[in-house]
């Protein structure tokens, strides 16, 4: 689908190049399907032709159009037509993946003083993240697979004490996208089929989170599944694992929906599940409030 020339005939507003959701090879716009933070979230991808919401999922190319002009269902595969388009998904569970040697980008080692000065300046204790969850740092030339990982601080991801996979967090902000990933084939388990933190959790009591910076604040007992949309294989973890899960997601309208959903579905095999709410997001919390914080949701279940 000529995604640019769409958007531009029903006066779309597309993310700019540099947008920090505007990955390579995708075209942002504003999500219709998100409630709450406005903002460029709704990804096309224009090689594997599908949209995806970076909150809220995988959406139906025609469900997009409908949303975005108005129109009725046979109008949509008419638009979709006109601009060359077709009705496809993602097929990352059917194309089989060529796997590669897991490893780490070209350039990866301990943390520098930059790495160090971005996490004091958020608050955090890099000597004690250092330690605690093994965390490295990428100089200004750190390539894998022809991606850019840059300027980042990178976290590996353990299973059952195994590093399968890793994710980075930009330290300056002109690199683009926040958060980048392992790529897919290089994984030993996907990171969204896993739980951040998992082998740290002692008990039968997790506090899950959105993401990787918020298990660094609330410390191991903690887990994230790398974004508020999270997946059945991580739903299966957490009701095999755990018998008293807390929910503590971002306040946000569109975060508040899924970890209702995910409440449900944990509810469902009888899991003892609670949904927790604080201003902003835990990752931004001072050290001494989310240690509080802990106890006091430790205390909440007993």
């Amino acid at each position: 689908m000529n995604i640019i020339k769409f958007c531009e005939d029903y006066h779309i507003e597309m993310a700019p190049q540099d947008h920090k959701h505007a990955g390579p090879g995708w075209v942002n716009i504003v999500c219709p399907f998100c409630s709450g933070n406005p903002g460029f979230h709704l990804g096309f991808d224009v090689t594997k032709n599908y949209f995806r919401c970076w909150r809220c999922g995988y959406h139906p190319i025609t469900k997009v159009i409908q949303k975005l002009t108005g129109v009725n269902k046979h109008e949509a595969y008419r638009i979709l037509k006109i601009y060359g388009g077709r009705v496809t998904a993602p097929k990352s569970k059917i194309i089989k993946i060529k796997r590669k040697k897991f490893k780490y980008p070209f350039g990866t080692d301990i943390l520098q003083n930059n790495h160090k000065r971005y996490l004091e300046k958020r608050k955090f204790d890099p000597d004690k993240l250092e330690y605690e969850w093994d965390l490295l740092g990428t100089g200004p030339a750190a390539l894998l697979d022809g991606i850019d990982y840059s300027h980042r601080i990178l976290a590996p991801i353990y299973y059952q004490n195994k590093i399968v996979s890793f994710q980075t967090r930009a330290i300056t902000n002109k690199t683009g996208v926040k958060y980048l990933a392992c790529p897919k084939p290089r994984e030993e388990i996907h990171h969204k089929h896993i739980l951040y933190g998992m082998d740290k959790v002692s008990g039968k009591v997790v506090v899950l989170v959105e993401g990787i910076t918020d298990v660094w604040r609330l410390g191991p007992g903690a887990v994230a599944c790398f974004g508020i949309g999270w997946k059945l294989q991580q739903r299966k973890l957490l009701t095999q694992n755990f018998d008293r899960i807390i929910i503590l997601f971002d306040d946000d309208p569109q975060a508040h929906k899924e970890a209702a959903k995910l409440m449900m579905e944990a509810g469902f095999r009888g899991k003892n599940i609670i949904t927790h709410t604080i201003k902003g997001d835990p990752g931004g919390m001072s050290q001494d409030d989310a240690d509080h914080l802990m106890k006091d949701l430790r205390r909440i279940v007993k």
